[in-house]
C-alpha cells in the first residue's frame, strides 16, 4: 500500500515537472519581433542600431528586408508583413499614405499608421569612380555626357537614387542627350549602382554620399550641382498591419534619439532638425 501510493506520488510529481518544463520556459524566452523595411542605402546604419538596440531590448529581435523603396513599396502593397518602412525617398511613403497627394497615392491606399510618420534622415547625391581608377579625370556630373565616360551607372526610374539622378540631368539640361548616348547601365538599387563602379565595370556611378562613404572601392569626385534636385528626406512610418504597434512604437522611438543620432551622423546622414 504504501509502495503504491509512493509510485502515485512519484508519477505526480514528474507530471508537474514535466508541465514546468514546457510552460515557463516559453514564458521566459518570449520574443517579440519586428520587421523593418529599409532603403538599401541604410543597411550599415540600420544594422549598427539593431545591434545598439538589443541592449536596451534584448526581448526585441529587428529583423530587416533591404532594397530599393520602390520593390519595399510593392511588397507592403502586396501584403508583406511590415512594421516599420523606411523609404529612401517621399514618393514611395506618399503611394501608401491616405493623407498624401492623392496624385502620387493614386490607389487611395492608406497603409500608414496615422500620426507615425517623420524624416529620418537626409543624404547627398554624389559621382564616384573605381578606388584609384579615374585615368580620364571624371570630376563633374556633366562629365557623363562628354568622352570621359564610356559607362555611366544609374538607379532603375522606380527607385529614388535613379530618380534624383534623373532630376539632376534633367535640370543640368543633359538628360536628353545622356540617353540617347546608350551609356547608361541601370540598377536595381544603390547598392547595386554601387557595386558596378566598385568592379570597374563602368566609369562613374550616381550614388548617396553615405554609401559611398561606407564603401572602400570607390573615390567621390564630385557632389550634385546645388539646386539640381530637390532634398533628400528619408520618410519612416509605422504601418497599420504592425503585428506589435507597441513595440515599434518604441524602436521608432529609438531612432529618433541620440544613440540613433550618433550612428546616422558617423555613417555620413544628417538628422533633420525636430
Amino acid at each position: 500500500m504504501i509502495v503504491r501510493n509512493h509510485f502515485k506520488f512519484t508519477l505526480f510529481s514528474l507530471f508537474l515537472l514535466t508541465l514546468s518544463l514546457f510552460a515557463f520556459p516559453l514564458h521566459a524566452n518570449a520574443e517579440t519581433t519586428l520587421t523593418v523595411f529599409a532603403a538599401a542605402s541604410m543597411t550599415e546604419s540600420m544594422n549598427m542600431i539593431a545591434g545598439s538596440y538589443k541592449k536596451s531590448a534584448p526581448d526585441v529581435k529587428i529583423v530587416y528586408n533591404f532594397d530599393s523603396s520602390g520593390t519595399l513599396k510593392t511588397q507592403i502593397e502586396q501584403g508583406a508583413e511590415c512594421d516599420i518602412f523606411i523609404s529612401a525617398g517621399q514618393k514611395q511613403m506618399d503611394q501608401i499614405d491616405i493623407k498624401a497627394d492623392p496624385k502620387v497615392n493614386t490607389k487611395k491606399l492608406d497603409l500608414v499608421l496615422e500620426g507615425t510618420r517623420f524624416n529620418i534622415v537626409s543624404n547627398k547625391v554624389v559621382m564616384v569612380v573605381p578606388k584609384g581608377h579615374n585615368p580620364k579625370g571624371i570630376s563633374d556630373f556633366r562629365d557623363a555626357v562628354t568622352e570621359k565616360v564610356f559607362l555611366i551607372a544609374l538607379g532603375n526610374s522606380d527607385v529614388p537614387v535613379g530618380q534624383y539622378s534623373e532630376e539632376i540631368y534633367k535640370n543640368l539640361g543633359l538628360w536628353d542627350k545622356l540617353k540617347s548616348m546608350n551609356k547608361i547601365s541601370y540598377a536595381s538599387n544603390v547598392k547595386e549602382v554601387l557595386s558596378q563602379v566598385a568592379a570597374g565595370a563602368v566609369d562613374c556611378g550616381i550614388v548617396y554620399s553615405t554609401d559611398a562613404a561606407t564603401s572602400k572601392g570607390v573615390d567621390v569626385v564630385a557632389e550634385a550641382p546645388k539646386g539640381s534636385h530637390k532634398p533628400i528626406t528619408y520618410p519612416a512610418a509605422i504601418l497599420k498591419k504592425a503585428k506589435n504597434p507597441e513595440a515599434a512604437t518604441s524602436f521608432v522611438d529609438f531612432l529618433k534619439g541620440p544613440e540613433s543620432s550618433k550612428i546616422f551622423n558617423k555613417i555620413g546622414f544628417a538628422v533633420p532638425t525636430k
